[in-house]
């Protein structure tokens, strides 16, 4: 058994939080510690702890930092809604320092009254629960506050309310546009292919896959919930082949041989890459049809690169497969009899 931290940092009420412990478990061995004590006073509380002589330390934040308890294995933290990101991220660090299962509970006000940023927060803490996470921590709490201005100290801006990864996409689309255009004699010595460099000027670096097929890590094969998510999430990030050959491979390792439906799944990493590289916006792979929308911005000079010349010459040859349209101001091409994500990803990999 392992003892437990009680994370209550309001030092006016933490005496009362003890008394509501104490009734709610008769019989445990509770003791406060803040930093307002004395310091021998908090020294040798803690040390008592240690030695096992108190099942909780009810005590505030400043337990956040110093000595090691490998037999904590349990920290509940009351009110989380009102601490920080990386508050949360590194009081739960207090816990899981032996070779003991580690608990961390967060004691929350309902989802309804919380704002949205104290939802994000604890959302954030939930999802990224893995070792080594503290980046990913670092880049949502970034994200929830803002970077402010590009080379000023506000913490605030349009930023804000975009995110982080969207914003950056934006940002390095403009520096392509430049390079591309007004300095572009600067730039021209770089090595990098024209045609695919000026698809990156103009597009971002995604595009959305809608359908009706079920493409899942089945509970069958994955049990546990939260392992799923945080396989998806890295599914998500993989950003090229080789990447995507090594998790197929550790995935096999790990749960055995991938059902249909995942193999599915992994290949619409793999279609998704090859939309971009055509500048798709979106497809809907849905009824054994593919519909494939291109820039829904008429202007757009990808209009007049040779990206698009490729793929008007594969649809004049091949009249019979495909077919393109406007409608609503939207170019599309579509495919019929389309009945995977692996057959759809063949196709576009031909277009290009």
């Amino acid at each position: 058994e392992g003892q437990v931290f009680f994370i209550h940092n309001r030092v006016s009420n933490i005496y009362e939080v003890e008394t509501v412990i104490r009734k709610l478990v008769p019989g445990v061995r509770t003791v406060v510690g803040h930093g307002q004590m004395e310091g021998p006073k908090l020294e040798k509380l803690m040390m008592d702890f240690i030695n096992g002589e108190f099942d909780v330390l009810i005590a505030t934040t400043i337990i956040e930092s110093g000595l090691d308890i490998p037999n904590a294995n349990t920290i509940i933290i009351n009110h989380a809604e009102n601490f920080g990101l990386s508050d949360l991220h590194q009081l739960r660090g207090r816990v899981g320092r032996s070779n003991k299962k580690a608990f961390c509970y967060l004691l929350a006000a309902p989802l309804s009254t919380l704002t949205t940023e104290a939802s994000r927060r604890l959302r954030a803490i939930e999802e990224f629960s893995e070792l080594g996470s503290g980046f990913n921590i670092a880049m949502q709490d970034l994200d929830i506050r803002g970077a402010g201005n590009l080379l000023g100290a506000e913490q605030s801006g349009f930023i804000a309310d975009i995110g982080f990864e969207t914003y950056h996409r934006i940002l390095n689309e403009a520096i392509q546009e430049l390079k591309h255009t007004d300095f572009k004699e600067i730039f021209k010595d770089e090595k990098e292919d024209t045609s695919r460099a000026f698809l990156n000027m103009k597009f971002g670096s995604d595009c959305q896959i809608d359908t009706d097929m079920q493409l899942l890590f089945p509970d069958s094969y994955i049990q546990s919930t939260s392992e799923r998510m945080l396989l998806y999430r890295e599914l998500d990030n993989l950003e090229n082949e080789e990447a995507l050959v090594q998790f197929e491979a550790g995935l096999i390792d790990r749960f055995g041989k991938l059902p249909a439906e995942s193999l599915e799944l992994i290949e619409v990493v793999r279609l998704r890459r090859a939309a971009v590289e055509l500048g798709m916006e979106k497809i809907i792979l849905k009824h054994q049809k593919m519909v494939c929308n291109f820039i829904s911005n008429p202007q757009s000079p990808y209009y007049q690169s040779p990206i698009f010349g490729k793929v008007l010459q594969y649809v004049q040859s091949h009249p019979q497969t495909c077919r393109m349209k406007e409608g609503n101001n939207k170019l599309s091409l579509t495919f019929d009899k389309v009945k995977s994500v692996k057959k759809a990803k063949e196709i576009l990999e031909g277009v290009g």
